[in-house]
């Protein structure tokens, strides 16, 4: 997400960054190149005209020339300009009604819609802790329902009954009233898309509203289709009370530039982005958040959520226990490597990471390291239960039928055997540590 354009960003701060002292011709060069990267993501002319002078403003204003942290204060700057540009606030689901809240999902068709209401619905009812229900209201796309259903089932979700040779108001009444009738908290009505926008598609979605009065109208698009996006946003936007918008396809080769131009251009709030393929990988938009990241400071609050949502209480007390008694396993180690893996891997994780977005190529060059984990996963895999509890019957027979069962070598399942040493070995050490000598060792370091 953004990456070409962060990197691009991180990379004109890093030539300004480490500077005392800037000159007017200084700011002028990086306003300049901040300008060409903002075109080259897409961003339309007038939207990078007034961000630019909005940063130069502001620089002046506080007279970044001639001050001391003249670098820090232009990234701060271009930081804060960044977050109003995306919309200065997050926006979430409003659920300050009476239940059910209904939200109604709008678009054109390919743009993601009926993934989206399943994403949606999975992080409704898993963060936010609500009674779901799911509804097609299109019965022009062939199997548009049974993919919402089969969405539906994946993630536990109940789905309404649907019919084809239903209107599609009536099919939305019917699934409002099943709402009601089984106390649900939230209705999320799928309507149907087209390949344009057309009178009659607008009509229908009209009808539905005034049937059900949705709390919520989310606008799904793709980002893949540049500063078209924000073309469809405005059309929509004429004809309904588009609540929120929802940019998918922002993990592929989106420029970002209908994400960084949607509020300027249309006063319509981003609220959700879809950054993967996976219903996991569906985030809350957060402007100051995304800023951050964009100018290479990292999100490591989204960090800590994401994997507050990803991993189990439980497990996490079983692992702490362990590691005070300085005992570890292979299970352990599995369980590590499907929890990253769960969390996008490792070139994910380390995006959220301040600093990172000037070793971005760096990063990419880091495959080797995912097939070493993926080759670390097999062999574990191909261990009995009582092998990977007791690592240390081992043997040279055992570990021969390992590599074999794993496709890989014997060198590879002794390169992992050192690993485990070396990890017992360090638990072991933290195992005996006083919790109370910790501490007090904290302490006396602070007021050093």
């Amino acid at each position: 997400m953004f990456d070409n354009f962060s990197q691009k960003i991180t990379n004109i701060f890093s030539q300004i960054s480490g500077k005392k002292f800037i000159t007017e011709d200084d700011l002028n060069t990086t306003l300049r190149q901040i300008r060409i990267a903002l075109l080259e993501a897409d961003v339309s002319l007038n939207v990078a005209k007034n961000f630019i002078e909005q940063i130069k403003n502001e620089a002046l204003g506080k007279k970044v020339i001639s001050s001391v942290s003249a670098g820090q204060m232009i990234v701060k700057i271009v930081h804060d300009e960044l977050v109003k540009l995306l919309g200065s606030d997050k926006c979430e689901i409003d659920f300050n009604h009476k239940s059910p809240i209904i939200i109604l999902m709008v678009g054109l068709q390919g743009a993601g819609k009926t993934t989206t209401a399943g994403k949606l619905a999975l992080r409704l009812k898993n963060k936010n802790h609500k009674k779901v229900l799911l509804a097609s209201l299109d019965t022009y796309r062939p199997a548009a329902s049974d993919q919402l259903k089969i969405l539906g089932q994946k993630i536990g979700v109940e789905f309404a009954e649907f019919d084809a040779s239903k209107r599609p108001e009536i099919l939305a009444k019917q699934a409002l009233q099943k709402a009601q009738d089984g106390g649900f908290d939230v209705l999320i009505l799928d309507s149907a898309g087209r390949t344009s926008i057309d009178q009659e598609m607008m009509d229908e979605l009209i009808k539905i509203n005034q049937i059900v009065n949705a709390h919520e109208i989310l606008l799904v698009v793709d980002a893949m289709i540049g500063q078209d996006a924000v073309n469809v946003a405005n059309n929509f936007k004429q004809k309904l009370a588009i609540s929120g918008v929802v940019l998918t396809r922002l993990d592929g080769d989106a420029r970002g530039g209908s994400a960084l131009t949607m509020k300027a251009s249309t006063n319509c709030a981003i609220k959700f982005i879809g950054v993967g393929e996976k219903l996991e990988e569906f985030e809350e938009f957060n402007p100051s958040r995304i800023a951050s990241r964009i100018v290479g400071m990292g999100d490591v609050v989204s960090l800590v959520e994401k994997a507050q949502e990803i991993f189990d209480v439980n497990e996490l007390e079983n692992v702490n226990k362990k590691l005070k008694r300085g005992v570890v396993d292979f299970d352990d180690i599995l369980s590590q490597i499907r929890n990253m893996r769960k969390m996008g891997g490792m070139n994910s994780i380390l995006n959220f990471l301040p600093g990172m977005g000037a070793l971005k190529e760096q990063l990419k060059n880091m495959t080797h390291l995912e097939k070493e984990i993926k080759t670390q996963e097999a062999i574990i895999l191909s261990m009995t239960k009582k092998e990977r509890k007791n690592p240390e019957v081992l043997n040279s027979s055992r570990k021969h039928r390992i590599a074999k069962g794993a496709g890989s070598n014997i060198q590879e399942v002794n390169r992992l055997m050192k690993k485990y040493k070396m990890m017992q070995k360090m638990m072991s050490k933290f195992g005996k540590i006083d919790p109370r000598k910790m501490e007090e060792m904290m302490k006396n370091q602070q007021f050093n």
